[in-house]
């Protein structure tokens, strides 16, 4: 039976949850190793975030953004234990872009660490700089959404899948857009509940402070296809994947054109690592016939590897 082609996707920001990946360290030395490395190279209890709490801590960005890479990681390393595979594509929404490019093979496990707790401190510092908001805008014309934030002067932080986009900006600019886009009819329009205003220009500080870390980290050219949001597609080169990432702090997350650039590489099998299925649930309004898994428990693990032995 010839092998599949799988494709990794990791999770964002936002996908946290008390006990992520508790089960999968305790039960996978391969896992626990890389909670233990993301401990000792930050000299910050991640595991003890991740696995016990409290929300409140977890959510915050300088710990939640190493958190979820390290999670996403270990999920990952576990799974390779019980069924290895070489992706030939990879791709993680906003900060799981991290992740994905960790996977394939762009820089260090402890490199993309350190990467991932500065993003977090720096976006954790704009936020405080600043009173920022996002609300999620389900069901609308895209045309109608860009126009609404270019009238407010706010910016299109997600583009997620068809029928959901994220606006992002000024707390009162995404106010006053939620009254114009509800005043056209756009009825489900839902507040987060976040730290700020995550790519938005509100975060230029972080994306020009995360710069001088970025080239100070050494990356080489992908073992395999990996998409980037900024871009919304494929890139290969270290010098562009360090742009992207800068300019993804303030820019758009084009996710729907990375999941295209994914299929593109022609995977059989898109397996979802990291806390919740949110990039699951875009994929099924992207395209609800292609075959997805996650995996974020020991559960899943057995269900991801009949998939791609199937």
């Amino acid at each position: 039976m010839t092998a599949k082609r799988i494709g990794l996707m990791f999770a964002g920001q936002g996908a946290q949850a008390v006990g992520m990946a508790a089960d999968i360290a305790r039960q996978e030395p391969a896992a626990e190793q890389l909670f233990d490395v993301a401990d000792k190279t930050l000299d910050m209890n991640i595991s003890e975030v991740c696995f016990k709490g409290p929300l409140e801590t977890l959510t915050e960005s300088r710990y939640c953004q190493p958190a979820i890479y390290t999670t996403s990681l270990a999920c990952l390393a576990a799974l390779q234990v019980h069924c290895p595979i070489e992706p030939v594509v990879c791709g993680g929404l906003s900060l799981g872009e991290f992740a994905a490019l960790q996977a394939g093979g762009v820089f260090a496990f402890d490199d993309g660490l350190e990467l991932g707790a500065a993003r977090g401190r720096l976006m954790q510092e704009a936020c405080r700089g600043t009173d920022g908001a996002m609300a999620a805008v389900l069901n609308a014309d895209s045309a109608l959404v860009e126009k609404v934030c270019a009238d407010h002067d706010i910016d299109v932080a997600n583009l997620n899948c068809p029928g959901q986009l994220v606006i992002s900006g000024p707390r009162g600019g995404i106010s006053e857009a939620v009254n114009s886009l509800k005043e056209a009819g756009v009825s489900r329009v839902i507040m987060l509940e976040v730290d700020g205003a995550f790519h938005s220009r509100l975060m230029a500080p972080a994306a020009e402070s995360f710069r001088p870390v970025l080239d100070a980290v050494p990356m080489h050219p992908p073992r395999c296809a990996v998409v980037q949001n900024y871009a919304g597609t494929t890139v290969y080169q270290p010098a562009d994947i360090k742009d992207n990432l800068a300019r993804q702090i303030t820019g758009s997350v084009r996710w729907e054109d990375c999941v295209h650039a994914m299929l593109e590489q022609n995977p059989d099998l898109l397996i979802e690592l990291g806390p919740g299925k949110v990039l699951s649930g875009f994929m099924r309004r992207i395209d609800k016939k292609f075959p997805i898994c996650n995996v974020s428990s020991m559960d899943d693990l057995q269900t991801a590897c009949e998939a791609i032995q199937s």
